[in-house]
């Protein structure tokens, strides 16, 4: 008869008692006491975990945006494209999320929907942050966020700092390439507007990547993470209309109508219409 294993003779630790363990480094008593149902619906689980999940890979988008965009300020590029790999790659996660929220059925979420009350995505600070971040900058949005003043002054903070577009344009002027003094100087609450100036300048880099190495790896990570984005996006709104159809949203938004009006949305304009040209 085979001998049982004992992985303590290898030498692991089997005893926890005054020491840090797996469970106390990652605080899973809070993280797996996080999810509370508010009726008996089988499914409410799966859209409370799905929803929990999806705010942790962005809270770490935003620790990876917010070190690249400094990074990006600073003058020190290197460290920024395994930043924004990261970023798209943690936007490839919460794509991969829709995947199993979309096993649940329209009768599975009408079961436990009116427990929402008015809660929804919609009001996510952590992707309001994320938009505003990248550049999809817009002062009204902030509107869900005032009944909480932390989080109302962390949105108004970020639209007062240049967004990580504006970071990499003052790369593209700091390298020596001409970008449109108006465009360098704008006010950093706007949202940035396709420009010609801004198409050139990039095309110019685009034209010789060899010279501009730096600038064209950064302006691929840019592009990399808009591609995953506006696929967390699509998988959205495919996702809302297979579950809701054109109801309203339970935050009041119209739904289907609303995230297609999204998708619409260009986070880097100029990087996605130099191409036509090449």
């Amino acid at each position: 008869m085979a001998e049982t294993y004992d992985p303590a003779r290898e030498g692991a630790q089997m005893s926890f008692d005054g020491r840090m363990s797996y469970v106390d480094y990652l605080q899973l008593d809070r993280v797996l006491g996080a999810q509370a149902p508010l009726s008996d619906a089988h499914d409410e689980m799966l859209f409370i975990i799905q929803h929990q999940t999806s705010e942790l890979w962005m809270r770490l988008a935003i620790h990876e945006l917010t070190a690249a965009r400094a990074a990006i300020l600073a003058g020190h590029l290197p460290p920024v494209f395994k930043m924004l790999a990261r970023v798209a790659r943690i936007f490839d996660q919460l794509n991969g999320a829709w995947d199993v929220l979309r096993t649940m059925t329209p009768s599975d979420y009408t079961a436990f929907r009116a427990a929402l009350g008015q809660s929804s995505g919609f009001q996510s600070h952590q992707y309001r942050m994320i938009e505003f971040m990248v550049g999809n900058r817009n002062a009204a949005m902030i509107g869900p966020h005032a009944h909480r003043p932390e989080l109302k002054a962390a949105l108004e903070a970020e639209l007062a700092r240049p967004s990580l577009y504006d970071a990499a344009l003052r790369a593209l002027h700091a390298a020596g390439v001409a970008v449109p003094p108006e465009v360098l100087n704008r006010d950093p609450a706007a949202p940035h507007a396709a420009h010609e100036g801004v198409r050139a300048a990039w095309a110019h880099v685009y034209r010789d990547p060899e010279a501009h190495w730096a600038l064209y790896d950064l302006a691929e990570k840019l592009v990399d993470f808009e591609d995953y984005f506006r696929r967390w996006r699509f998988n959205h709104v495919t996702t809302v209309e297979r579950v809701i159809g054109f109801k309203r949203g339970t935050g009041g938004t119209g739904g289907v109508s609303y995230l297609r009006r999204m998708l619409e949305v260009e986070l880097f304009p100029e990087l996605w219409h130099l191409r036509t040209e090449l």
